[in-house]
C-alpha cells in the first residue's frame, strides 16, 4: 500500500532521481515535472498527497505556480523548496499558507521528516499518543485504588483529563477505555465523598489537616490575601466551568498570563444556588438561609436563585470588617453586557476587588438539553469543549483578557461547580413539592434504592436548609440521573446524555481555581 501520492515540481527534476528512489523505497508513488504548467495540469489530474515545489523556474514562478495549487487542491500542504533565504519571498511563501520550507540541497532525511510531519502526523500522534496511555493505564488504575486524600483524587483526575485531551486530539479508539476508568475513578469518588464529606463540613471540624479547600473559605484564603498584599484582584466566576474546558483555554491565554493553576472542591449540592452563593457569603447554605433569610431563596420558590450576589459580597466583607474594600459586581449573559462592561473596564481600575459572573457555558449546557440542534453541536465531552473555546475566542472576553493582561490587576478565574454527562438513569419517587434537579433530590418520604444514592437525612449535618423536619437530600453519582417511574421511557430518552450538575463526581466537584497575573517580559 503506498504511504502517499507526491508532486515534486522542479527545473532540475533530473539531478533529484536519487532522492526520488529513496522515497519510493520508502512506499511513496512520485509524480515528477519540470515546470509550473505541467504542475497545475498534474494537479488538475490528481489529488496528490503533498507538492514539494521548487521557488526559481523558468516560466511561471514557484510562488505563481503555488497561487494556482492553492485554487485547486487548497487542503494538499505544499512544501517550498527553494535556493535563496531571502526574508521577503520567506514571507510571501509563509502568507501563501505554505506547510514547510526547505533551503536546497536537501538531503532525503528532510524530506521524510516533512513527509511525516505533514502526511502522517495524525496517525503517528495517534500511535504515540495510544502507546503512553496504554503504559499508564495500570499506574492510573493502581492510583484510584489507593487514593486517601483531596490531594490524590486531584491528581487522578487531572491525569484522567490530560489522557482525555490527548486522546480526543487523535483518531485513537481508546476513549472508551478512558471513559470506563473514568466511571471507575468517579465510582471511588464518590465512596471518598460518602466517607468524608460531613466531616468536612462539621462546623467543630474546621481544623481538620484533611478538610480541603471548599466554596463557603473562596474569598477568605484566596481573595483577602491577595487584597491584603495590596493587589487589586479582577475574579471571574464562569458558571458551570469544568476543568478540562478549562485546560482548553488555558492553552489561548497561556502566552498572556503567569499563571498558577489549583483545584478545590464544590460544596453539595453543586449548584448555582447553594455554591455560588457559598463563594460569595463565605458561609454554608443553612448558615444564609439563618442569618440573611432575606438574601436566600428556598428550592420551591419562583424568584430567581441567584439574585443577591452582591448584597452576598457586602455582607462577607462586613463579616470580615473589610468595608473600606471598594468593590464591583457585573454579570454577564450576553454579548450586549459583556460589551457594555468593556465600555467601563477603564473605570473599574478605582476599586480594590472587581467581581464579574459569566453565565455562558450554563446556558449552554441548559441550551443543549432543550434543543436538538445544540445537542447535535455539542454531542460529546471533545465537542462541549470545542464549542466553549470557539465561544471565548469569538466574544468580547477574549477582549476582556487581552486587557487584563496588560493591566497589573491579579486576576483570579473560577467557578461554582462543573458538570457530568449523565447516561444511567436511576428511579427515584417523591411529592409533587421534590425538586426538579435531575442531580440531586430534596423533599419529604423520597423513595429510592440506598446503594445508588448518597443520601443524607440530617440536611443540618451537611449544613444545608430544611424546609421541613422531615426533609433528605439525595445525590446521584458518577454518571447516574434521577428519573421518575411515571413516564419513565420518555423522561429517560430527553434526559439521557445530557450536561447535568448538582451531584457527586469529579467533573462536578474539583474544579478550577485560578491565579493569573500579566507575564513578565524579560
Amino acid at each position: 500500500m503506498s504511504n502517499g501520492l507526491l508532486l515534486w515540481v522542479d527545473d532540475e527534476i533530473e539531478l533529484l532521481h536519487a532522492h526520488i528512489i529513496f522515497l519510493e523505497k520508502k512506499g511513496y508513488e512520485v509524480i515528477t515535472v519540470s515546470n509550473g504548467t505541467d504542475a497545475i495540469d498534474e494537479c488538475s489530474r490528481h489529488n496528490f498527497d503533498l507538492v514539494l515545489l521548487d521557488e526559481m523556474m523558468p516560466g511561471i514562478s514557484g510562488l505563481e505556480t503555488l497561487q494556482k495549487i492553492k485554487e485547486i487542491l487548497p487542503a494538499t500542504p505544499v512544501v517550498m523548496v527553494t535556493k535563496s533565504e531571502e526574508e521577503n519571498i520567506m514571507d510571501q511563501a509563509i502568507g501563501s499558507k505554505i506547510a514547510d520550507y526547505l533551503i536546497k540541497p536537501v538531503n532525503p532525511s528532510q524530506i521524510l521528516l516533512t513527509l511525516k510531519k505533514n502526511i502522517h502526523q495524525k496517525e503517528i500522534v495517534t500511535e504515540v499518543t495510544q502507546t503512553g496511555y496504554q503504559q499508564n493505564f495500570m499506574n492510573i488504575s493502581t492510583k484510584i485504588d489507593n487514593c486517601r486524600t483531596v490531594e490524590e483524587w486531584i491528581d487522578v483526575y487531572k491525569l484522567l483529563v490530560h489522557w482525555e485531551l490527548e486522546l480526543s486530539s487523535t483518531e485513537s479508539n481508546m476513549t472508551e477505555m478512558l471513559m470506563m476508568q473514568k466511571s471507575e475513578a468517579n465510582n471511588g469518588f464518590a465512596k471518598f465523598i460518602r466517607n468524608n464529606y460531613l466531616d468536612w463540613v462539621d462546623p467543630n471540624n474546621a481544623q481538620l489537616p484533611s478538610r480541603p479547600l471548599m466554596s463557603n473559605n473562596i474569598f477568605s484564603r484566596k481573595i483577602f490575601p491577595l487584597l491584603d498584599k495590596g493587589e487589586k484582584v479582577f475574579l471571574i466566576v464562569i458558571d458551570n466551568f469544568r476543568y478540562d474546558q478549562w485546560r482548553v483555554l488555558a492553552n489561548e491565554v497561556g502566552d498572556m498570563f503567569d499563571i498558577d493553576e489549583n483545584l478545590y472542591m464544590s460544596i453539595l449540592p453543586t449548584a448555582t444556588q447553594y455554591a455560588r452563593n457559598a463563594i460569595f457569603s463565605g458561609l454554608m447554605p443553612n448558615q444564609i438561609a439563618r442569618m440573611f433569610p432575606e438574601l436566600w431563596v428556598d428550592e420551591d420558590e419562583e424568584e430567581g436563585k441567584n439574585l443577591n450576589e452582591a448584597s452576598l459580597i457586602q455582607t462577607q466583607l462586613e463579616r470580615y470588617r473589610r468595608t473600606g474594600t471598594k468593590f464591583s459586581y457585573h454579570k454577564v449573559n450576553d454579548s450586549v453586557g459583556a460589551d457594555k462592561l468593556l465600555q467601563q473596564f477603564s473605570q473599574l481600575g478605582d476599586n480594590d476587588l472587581n467581581v464579574l459572573v459569566i453565565n455562558f457555558i450554563d446556558m449552554l449546557s441548559h441550551a443543549r438539553t432543550e434543543s436538538k440542534m445544540v445537542r447535535e453541536l455539542a454531542n460529546n465531552e471533545s465537542a462541549y469543549r470545542s464549542i466553549t473555546l470557539s465561544w471565548f475566542r469569538h466574544t468580547v472576553l477574549s477582549d476582556l483578557f487581552r486587557r487584563l493582561s496588560e493591566s497589573d490587576y491579579t486576576v483570579v478565574l473560577t467557578t461554582d461547580h462543573g458538570s457530568v454527562r449523565a447516561s444511567r438513569p436511576i428511579k427515584i419517587v417523591g411529592d409533587r413539592n421534590t425538586n426538579t434537579n435531575l442531580r440531586y433530590k430534596l423533599g419529604k418520604n423520597l423513595n429510592y434504592n440506598a446503594k445508588e444514592v448518597f443520601a443524607i437525612k440530617d440536611p443540618q449535618k451537611a449544613q444545608l436548609p430544611s424546609p421541613n423536619l422531615s426533609t433528605s437530600y439525595v445525590f446521584a453519582t458518577n454518571d447516574t440521573f434521577f428519573a421518575y417511574p411515571n413516564n419513565y421511557n420518555y423522561y429517560v430518552s430527553y434526559y439521557k446524555d445530557t450536561f447535568q450538575h448538582g451531584g457527586i463526581s469529579m467533573e462536578e466537584m474539583l474544579i478550577p481555581l485560578v491565579t493569573m497575573k500579566k507575564k513578565k517580559r524579560n
